[in-house]
C-alpha cells in the first residue's frame, strides 16, 4: 500500500487543481485500491477574518502587485486550468474567509469516519469554495457539507461550537514548517519523495510509477535478506 500525504488549504486554487490531477492519475493507473491519502491542514492565511471583507480580484492584485486587469487575467488563467479538469471553477467570485474551522471539520472526519468519507468531505469543501462560492467560515455551510457526505449532525455541531481539533490543525502546520513548506499543495509519497505544487496529471503518473518501482525493489531486497534454513528437504524462508 502506498501512502500519500497532502498539505493543502481549501482557499488555494492550485491545491484543488493539483489534488484533482493526482486523483485522475491514480484512477488512470488503476491504483485506487492501492493508495491511502492523508490530508494535512495548511492555512494560507491563519489571520484571515471570518467575515468576507475583500473581493478576490482586488486582493489578488494587491498580493501580487498587479493591476486589476492583470489580476483578472491571472485569475481567469487559473480558472481555466480547473475547467480543463471538468470543474466549474469560479475563482474570481470566491468568498475569502478564514478556513480554520473547515480544517477542524476534516480532523473530525479523519478521527471518526472512514477514508472514503474523508475524501468526499475534502472534495465537497473545495467545491463549496471554488464552484459554489460559499463562505467556508460559515458554520451552516460546513454543517451542510458534512451532512452531505454522511457525517452525524450532533458530532459536527459539537466540534464547530468548540475549539476541538484545533491542536491537530496546528500540529499539521508545525510539521509543515519543520519541513520548510511555504506553499501548497505539498505532496509527499511514502514519507519521502516530495512534490511541491500542482504538477500535471502525466507528471503525477510518473511520480506514482516511480514510487511503485521503488516499493517493488525494496520488497525484493527485503525478501532476499530474510533468514532461511536448509535441511534434507531443501531450503525455506523463516
Amino acid at each position: 500500500m502506498m501512502n500519500i500525504t497532502i498539505w493543502s488549504d481549501f482557499a488555494c486554487p492550485y491545491c484543488y487543481i493539483g489534488e484533482t490531477r493526482l486523483q485522475n492519475a491514480i484512477e488512470e493507473l488503476g491504483l485506487k485500491d492501492e493508495i491511502e491519502i492523508d490530508f494535512r491542514a495548511f492555512e494560507l492565511d491563519p489571520t484571515a477574518p471570518k467575515e468576507v471583507t475583500t473581493k478576490t480580484p482586488e486582493r489578488f492584485a494587491k498580493k501580487y502587485r498587479l493591476s486589476l486587469e492583470g489580476a483578472m487575467q491571472q485569475i481567469e488563467h487559473i480558472s481555466e486550468l480547473g475547467r480543463e479538469l471538468g470543474i466549474d471553477f469560479r475563482y474570481a467570485t470566491t468568498q475569502y474567509s478564514n478556513t480554520r474551522d473547515a480544517h477542524r471539520l476534516m480532523k473530525l472526519a479523519e478521527a471518526k469516519y472512514d477514508r472514503a468519507t474523508v475524501g468526499r468531505l475534502n472534495e465537497a469543501l473545495f467545491a463549496a469554495y471554488f464552484t459554489e462560492n460559499l463562505v467556508l467560515s460559515d458554520h451552516k455551510v460546513l454543517l451542510e457539507k458534512a451532512l452531505s457526505v454522511g457525517m452525524k449532525e450532533d458530532e459536527v455541531k459539537e466540534v464547530l461550537d468548540s475549539d476541538k481539533y484545533d491542536d491537530e490543525v496546528r500540529f499539521d502546520e508545525r510539521e509543515a514548517a519543520m519541513r520548510g513548506v511555504h506553499g501548497v499543495p505539498y505532496i509527499v509519497f511514502n514519507g519521502g519523495f516530495a512534490v511541491p505544487g500542482a504538477m500535471s496529471t502525466e507528471a503525477f503518473k510518473s511520480a506514482l510509477q516511480r514510487e511503485l518501482r521503488k516499493q517493488g525493489k525494496e520488497a525484493e531486497e527485503k525478501s532476499a535478506e530474510r533468514p532461511h534454513t536448509c535441511g534434507p528437504d531443501g531450503c525455506q524462508l523463516l
